[in-house]
């Protein structure tokens, strides 16, 4: 089919919304979308719900459709009921869907695996050892996953009408769409390829599919960014940074989808009128740089977006999945103190590393500032950083503190950084030539991520001897770090073999030291988050690291309300809390949601300071 032409209606559309007919499309964006299409934004947007019902709703209206997640910590498994694999896999219920995650570490093994296929046959096992070690760090696996990225950019309209991604959250999105620029600059007039992917990487042979990427992301008549953001300050801000960025790398055809817009039918309900009016606050507010893009709208539903049905009925194509009425023995008990309590046990330790993870959008950033604040509070010094790109903290914080120094991991500082060190400890006795050609082997693309690796490790370090909270990026990206983290260790441990004198610690080690790093998990009381913080949990201990604490955010219990529809999710939300106290947090802290976002020094200091109220059975 072309893509450039209106869709038909697909499936019958029942119980809509008003105006949601039946006879159009249920956005804007299907009524001639184009081959291409990513979604991106904040974390906790909802890319992945509106980007699964897209590509359903393709599907459904005769389109062959590839879903794609470049993201390490997708969860379109669960939603979809499917395993993901780096293959295309069929979904069942959804004739001419297929999904494809795009695995980091799949991709890496793959990409060494045609490395070594390119050596000579006569090759020795310790040769093919040495290269494949030299591919085992954070360059390698980041080069994979794009390249794996730009092949189906590149992949022939036969195969499939329409690929639709599902990306990771806004900075690590900007990263992977700026590659194919920067990867085909450096490799520009670069016969010699790139020499921290190894001697035989043959990357050179990839300049064509980069470019070929390259020039299929800046074409309107094939690709659009959809830009997803929600009735939310942070949310809509983020999205038109993002806006202005993508237009600087030639993404200029964009699209906005707000998702979650609510409108309270209780005018009682306290709750549901200031959830309702912090919304219209933040839609009114939104910059002329999203005004001006075309826009579609997404109301809040009742229901959690797992399952076909429940993805079709997110664009209003057929009933809303009829809710389990059964609430699990005990899960309306909401347990956990709050934030105080955390920060009190915290700081009983002089010192150490205490890092905040997590999925998008689920208040990471908000926990590690009222956490280190906390901590000073307590009369404790405190480094409070971040390895987020999107590095919300000053945002966040809009203030400073005596005993807090915040600054942040910037990849384009630590990068420079990295290349003055490089060049001023190798590069001083080389000949200008040389010199040259080690500078210009910098320039690469992957240099970035092994910046921003030394940068991570100098912050873990300086937890020997103060408090260092770090605010990381959500789970995929953070994932991605302790891989190469893992592989510095393995690096490490070989150099060191054989050594009788001294002692090794390496970034690793401290991360396992649970006496010298906490990490706390944060959350919302719904089932993807809590899926997703309980994959990243069994992540860190397959890694030896035991996280210490999860931190349940922007709870509607414990806010309180009887709207009709924030009250049917209710149910979900208990369930899931009911889930967390089965074992599956070893504690839990318990943060309810604001009618007021916790912005600020004043507000931050708040949540480790007063008990928070909370549900009147909440025990511990």
């Amino acid at each position: 089919m072309n893509p450039s032409k209106p869709l038909p209606p697909g499936p019958a559309l029942t119980n809509h919304l008003p105006h949601e007919r039946a006879d159009t499309p249920p956005l804007g964006l299907l009524q001639a979308p184009t081959r291409h299409l990513f979604f991106t934004g904040k974390g906790g947007v909802g890319k992945t719900s509106l980007s699964a019902a897209v590509a359903l709703y393709l599907a459904d209206a005769g389109q062959r459709v590839l879903l794609v997640s470049t993201d390490a910590a997708s969860n379109l498994d669960e939603m979809l009921g499917v395993q993901l694999s780096n293959q295309p896999v069929p979904v069942p219920g959804a004739p001419g869907l297929s999904v494809l995650n795009i695995d980091p570490t799949d991709a890496a093994e793959a990409y060494r695996q045609r490395v070594v296929a390119q050596m000579a046959a006569g090759a020795s096992a310790s040769e093919i050892a040495t290269v494949r070690e030299q591919l085992s760090g954070a360059c390698t696996t980041e080069i994979a996953s794009f390249d794996e990225f730009s092949a189906l950019l590149a992949e022939p309209q036969a195969r499939y009408d329409h690929i639709v991604f599902d990306t990771a959250p806004t900075g690590h999105t900007l990263r992977l769409l700026s590659l194919p620029k920067a990867w085909s600059g450096f490799l520009a007039g670069n016969d010699r390829g790139a020499s921290c992917l190894g001697p035989h990487s043959g990357l050179k042979m990839q300049e064509l599919r980069f470019q070929r990427a390259l020039d299929a992301l800046s074409n309107p008549a094939l690709t659009t960014v959809v830009l997803v953001a929600r009735p939310d300050t942070g949310a809509i801000q983020e999205a038109a940074r993002t806006c202005d960025e993508l237009k600087t790398l030639g993404l200029a055809n964009q699209w906005l989808v707000l998702n979650g817009v609510f409108y309270a039918t209780d005018p009682g309900d306290a709750v549901a009128g200031a959830l309702e009016a912090l919304g219209q606050q933040a839609l009114q507010a939104m910059p002329d740089t999203l005004r001006a893009l075309p826009e579609d709208e997404v109301p809040m539903r009742a229901f959690d977006t797992v399952g076909l049905a429940a993805l079709r009925a997110l664009l209003g194509r057929g009933p809303a999945p009829t809710a389990a009425s059964a609430v699990p023995p005990g899960a309306g008990t909401l347990t956990g103190q709050g934030l105080a309590a955390l920060a009190d046990a915290l700081a009983q330790a002089g010192q150490g590393l205490i890092m905040v993870m997590g999925k998008g959008g689920v208040g990471k950033t908000t926990v590690a500032a009222a956490l280190a604040l906390g901590l000073v509070q307590r009369g404790k010094s405190v480094h409070l950083s971040t390895t987020d790109p999107a590095a919300h903290l000053s945002t966040t914080l809009n203030g400073t503190v005596d005993g807090l120094r915040v600054d942040r991991i910037d990849p384009v500082l630590e990068t420079q950084r990295y290349i003055d060190k490089i060049m001023a400890s190798k590069g001083a006795g080389l000949a200008e030539p040389e010199r040259a050609l080690m500078l210009e082997d910098l320039r690469s693309p992957c240099t970035e991520e092994v910046a921003v690796f030394h940068a991570f490790s100098r912050v873990v370090n300086e937890a020997r001897s103060a408090f260092v909270v770090l605010d990381t990026a959500p789970t995929g990206h953070s994932l991605l770090l302790m891989d190469a983290t893992g592989a510095y260790h393995r690096q490490t441990l070989q150099a060191f073999e054989g050594h009788t004198t001294g002692r090794l610690t390496t970034p690793l080690m401290r991360l396992q030291d649970p006496q010298y790093t906490r990490i706390i998990l944060v959350t919302l009381p719904e089932v993807t988050p809590v899926s997703q913080a309980e994959a990243l949990q069994d992540d860190l201990r397959r890694a030896g690291i035991e996280p210490y604490a999860w931190v349940i955010n922007k709870s509607l219990l414990a806010a309180g309300t009887h709207d009709p529809l924030l009250a049917a999710r209710l149910a979900g939300e208990s369930r899931q809390m009911a889930r967390m106290a089965d074992g599956l947090a070893a504690r839990t802290f318990l943060l309810p949601w604001l009618a007021r976002p916790p912005v600020g020094v004043t507000a931050l200091t708040q949540l480790v300071t007063h008990p928070v109220p909370v549900h009147p059975a909440q025990s511990g």
